[in-house]
């Protein structure tokens, strides 16, 4: 019997069959345990943990080490502004989109316009970063769901053919229904009309 193929988890290296790695780091179940993603305290942005004490990433720390411990940005708010008073994400994305708008999920004026190209990943909206990343989950769980939902909807599409096939039938019990009545009406007529009409037949 050929077994499958197996691929190394990326940090403990162990094979595994690939349904049992996660998507995009590649972990498998042990690894997502010992090392879960968390957010960083800072910055906000998403990281595999190292240890239990570890709760920043390490950009951060490498920026703790440097410039000390980071102020809100005057932007999102978030704890990240290492250097001024923004940080380093409002900063990159001033000098690319122009100054902030408020975003209409969280009404801050840290929301930055990607014109069409960020919008159409969160349906047109104008997001913070933030925001984004929320709406995103959410759309994503709702992917999964309709994923779920469309597998059970062909098994419906199934008894829609089903349906219609009766149909046939009824026509079939109309065309008989017909030809009795004309039956009826013959049987009222005298026996020489009846005649007649047998022989026009």
């Amino acid at each position: 019997m050929a077994t499958s193929a197996l691929y190394a988890c990326t940090k403990c290296n162990q094979r595994y069959p690939f349904e049992e790695l996660s998507q995009g780091q590649q972990l498998c179940k042990e690894c997502r345990i010992a090392h879960p993603i968390v957010k960083c305290t800072f910055c906000r942005s998403e990281f595999q943990q190292e240890s239990k004490t570890n709760t920043i990433c390490k950009k951060c720390a490498q920026n703790v080490k440097q410039f000390g411990t980071p102020k809100p940005c005057q932007y999102c708010n978030i704890i990240a502004a290492f250097i001024g008073t923004k940080c380093q994400r409002c900063t990159n994305s001033e000098k690319k989109y122009g100054p902030p708008q408020t975003c209409e999920q969280c009404k801050q004026q840290c929301a930055f316009d990607r014109k069409e190209e960020g919008r159409r990943k969160v349906d047109g909206k104008l997001l913070c970063w933030l925001c984004t990343l929320s709406y995103r989950r959410v759309l994503q769980k709702t992917k999964e769901q309709r994923k779920g939902f469309g597998s059970s909807n062909s098994s419906s599409l199934n008894e829609k053919d089903h349906h219609s096939r009766p149909h046939h039938h009824h026509h079939h019990h109309q065309q008989h229904r017909h030809s009795s009545s004309h039956h009826k009406l013959s049987g009222s007529l005298s026996p020489e009309q009846e005649q007649g009409l047998w022989n026009k037949r």
